[in-house]
């Protein structure tokens, strides 16, 4: 399974959220997947919220992670860009993403750790 099956997956397929997916997508990706994983890690880590992004690539169990810890970990501008880009409130956005980050990041890491680079 690729990462755009993965992100899709997770996300679902509907009109509404096609818009959001593309933005997870280029999010955990950036211009590689490691890239993107390894970048939204050191922002987690710079955020003092290690042990949330940490829990999502181990193979335990997730921590959640509320919208106001994302908003202060990417940034009101990007989630604005990701709200803008698919299309959703930004309310919606961040509330969705909030929910789906930490599967998205669990299953792009399934062996419990970042992917090598290549």
């Amino acid at each position: 399974m690729g990462i755009l099956d993965t992100v899709g997956g997770l996300i679902g397929g509907s009109p509404a959220t096609s818009g959001l997916a593309a933005q997870v997508l280029a999010l955990v990706n950036g211009s590689g997947h490691q890239e993107g994983l390894s970048r939204l890690v050191e922002q987690f880590r710079t955020a003092g919220l290690d042990d949330i992004i940490s829990s999502w690539i181990s193979t335990g169990a997730n921590l959640p992670v509320s919208p106001d810890q994302l908003t202060n970990v990417l940034g009101r501008s990007k989630l604005a860009e990701m709200a803008s880009g698919s299309g959703l409130p930004l309310d919606l956005v961040t509330g969705k993403l909030a929910e789906l980050l930490p599967g998205i990041v669990d299953a792009l890491t399934p062996d419990g750790k970042l992917p090598p680079r290549p």
